[in-house]
């Protein structure tokens, strides 16, 4: 991984679960956590998606909209919204061109098709705040990451 405070992100344009276009636009005036997984239906993403579901409340106070994002398909992102009880939190799809977005970022895992598991807090000028990389097994500490987005709101 190659992402470093202070750099910007490429521009993006993905679906999310409802087939709404998101693009870093979308949100002015707000911090965005770009919250990749690497596939729906497996534990630990499920848990990563859900902590940041359950604590939506908390980055709301601080001025961010977190995204949760995989290199799934929009029906499968939207199957397993409704599945793990997701009401608030909007899930990206980067599935085609197959993880572009996430190869962009240089966090795409082209042996195994999928983007690594990484936190990047940018401002709506997409400017990296904060980025965390993570081993695929290893569930992001949710206190971790709202001190972080606290600290930048």
């Amino acid at each position: 991984m190659k992402l470093t405070k202070g750099e910007k992100i490429p521009e993006f344009k993905l679906s999310d679960h409802q087939e709404e276009e998101i693009t870093l636009e979308k949100f002015k005036g707000k911090n965005v956590l770009l919250s990749f997984h690497p596939l729906a239906w497996t534990s630990v993403c499920r848990n990563q998606m859900q902590a940041l579901e359950e604590n939506y409340d908390q980055f709301e106070k601080n001025n961010t909209v977190p995204l949760g994002i995989s290199v799934d398909p929009v029906p499968s992102k939207r199957a397993w919204a409704e599945d793990i009880g997701l009401e608030n939190l909007r899930l990206l799809s980067d599935f085609w061109p197959h993880g572009e977005f996430a190869s962009k970022l240089g966090i795409f895992i082209r042996e195994k098709g999928i983007s690594g598991r990484v936190n990047i807090l940018v401002n709506d000028q997409g400017e990296i705040l904060w980025v965390k990389e993570y081993d695929i097994p290893e569930l992001p500490d949710i206190d971790e990451v709202l001190k972080v987005v606290s600290d930048n709101a």
